[in-house]
């Protein structure tokens, strides 16, 4: 995921639980920083979802991926508070 101020790799292991690792963060957090949520999915059409989750830190998350476009839109308020709204690209990982 690429949303230009923030690079990320995320890894669904079930429908309620991902791993997100920071690619690089720019200047909203760490680069290597690596958490477990526990997400909410809700498919809107084929190959589009709505993925929300709240972070350890109290920073809550909600996407549109649209895999089939390559489109991801993210907004995210983080735990002081400050709200940013993010569009990008997101592409499947080869194995």
């Amino acid at each position: 995921m690429d949303v230009g101020v923030l690079k990320t790799e995320l890894y669904f292991e079930t429908e309620q639980s991902m791993v997100f690792t920071v690619i690089d963060g720019g200047s909203l957090t760490e680069k290597g920083y690596s958490e477990r949520v526990e997400t909410t999915i809700a498919e809107i059409r084929p190959q589009v979802y709505m993925v929300a989750w709240k972070e350890n830190s109290g920073a809550t998350v909600t996407h549109v991926e649209d895999h089939k476009n390559g489109i991801i839109y993210s907004n995210a308020t983080l735990a002081d508070g400050s709200f940013y709204k993010m569009k990008g690209t997101i592409h499947l990982l080869q194995d």
